[in-house]
């Protein structure tokens, strides 16, 4: 052995060869059950997600009729891969159930015990019994509307809040048609004519997608926002130049007078705030029309109340009000592809770490929407919401 050699005799010697352990990649048993739930006519996954899955080895079941609302017939789920039930209950027994509203608790009995369910949560919506079926099955349960991505949005909200945006002020360019009852006034800008006026409460998501469509019909705008952050990020990302001020009630009053076109979009922390006060919306102009995309959580004009997809609308002093809670579900094929490609990936990630378990340890966004692990209340929101213990989800998953 040279004296100039750095290596030692032992280590010159021939080693065996370290080889890297290739994962344990996880086959997915995904049920698709179908929406039971008043109005709603989406779908988690379209036929061609179905098609990505099976290719990558996962059985998918799907009830039949699940996607008919969305025009999604079973005969191309089958296409696809997937197998059509016509056993309402053999959606419910795979390991990882899809539903876009959360299960009723006639349907959580259909369940396994240990399943993984993925579904909206709509905690507005729901009472203590809801949690204890979950509890009692040891059920994991994910909110897709609490699923916090990296760059710190929530995909889906976002995704279905910018269909919301930009159907508010389609669906409001349809009620002001003289077809519908309306005042017959078109929803653009005419050589000569003076454009129609939309006034926006709410600068977030919702706001920027009908203050883009609205400009884009060649409306005059006014948006609304105690945020003067938000209402900055709206002019930049929206490049023209707007109406933009703070809800102060006497700039508020003067613009629904002159508005045809009101739109609600403001969350608020527990209840979204009013706006528009009664006194305000009888000084509007006859045939005017609100939309309260809001109305889910309390709405922001005073004369609100929630309508159904089948009876949207209703007059109150002289103004025609929309107040629907669920606007995507009216463009059921629209927002079931938007949900779809961010289902999709998530669910390849799921199989690709080696089951959900491994999944939501290495993956944040998981466990941020993560509300339940095996039976166990994991989010602090429903735990003060409904006064039950909860234990951090950190804590569970080491």
């Amino acid at each position: 052995m040279s004296s100039f050699s750095p290596f030692s005799k032992e280590e010159l010697l021939p080693q065996e060869e370290m080889l890297e352990i290739k994962k344990q990649k996880g086959e997915l048993f995904i049920g698709l059950p179908k929406e039971t739930y008043l109005g709603e006519k989406r779908v988690c996954l379209t036929p061609d997600a179905v098609s990505a899955l099976c290719a990558h080895g996962h059985r998918i079941v799907i009830e039949t009729g699940a996607g008919d609302n969305a025009n999604y017939p079973d005969s191309e789920y089958s296409e696809a891969g997937a197998k059509v039930s016509y056993d309402i209950e053999e959606a419910f027994k795979c390991n990882i159930v899809l539903k876009v509203a959360p299960p009723t608790e006639k349907e959580i009995e259909y369940m396994n015990p240990q399943t993984i369910l993925i579904s909206s949560l709509q905690l507005k919506t729901q009472n203590k019994k809801y949690f204890e079926c979950l509890a009692k099955k040891r059920i994991t349960a994910v909110a897709f509307d609490y699923i916090k991505d990296e760059h710190n949005t929530y995909p889906i909200v976002k995704s279905l809040s910018e269909i919301a945006g930009t159907a508010s002020v389609l669906i409001a360019s349809e009620l002001m048609s003289g077809t519908n009852k309306g005042n017959g006034l078109l929803l653009g800008n005419i050589g000569g004519v003076p454009p129609s006026s939309v006034v926006i409460f709410g600068a977030g998501t919702v706001g920027e997608y009908a203050a883009r469509t609205a400009l884009g019909l060649g409306a005059r705008v006014k948006v609304f926002d105690n945020s003067i952050t938000k209402l900055r990020k709206l002019q930049h990302s929206l490049n023209a130049p707007i109406y933009t001020s703070t809800l102060q009630p006497k700039s508020v009053a003067k613009a629904l007078m002159r508005a045809d076109v009101a739109i609600g979009a403001i969350r608020g922390k527990n209840r979204s705030p009013i706006c528009g006060t009664e006194e305000m919306v009888e000084t509007m102009k006859e045939g005017a029309v609100i939309i309260d995309v809001s109305i889910d959580r309390g709405g922001c004009f005073e004369t609100s109340n929630v309508t159904t997809h089948k009876t949207p609308t209703f007059v109150k002093h002289g103004v025609v009000h929309y107040c629907v809670p669920n606007i995507p579900a009216r463009y059921a094929r629209t927002a079931s592809l938007s949900i779809s490609n961010i289902f999709t990936p998530y669910l390849l990630n799921i199989a690709e770490e080696g089951g959900f378990e491994n999944a939501a340890r290495f993956d944040r966004s998981l466990r941020n929407g993560m509300y339940f692990y095996h039976g166990i209340l994991t989010n602090r929101t429903v735990a003060d919401w409904f006064d039950i213990p909860f234990r951090d989800i950190n804590l569970l998953i080491l």
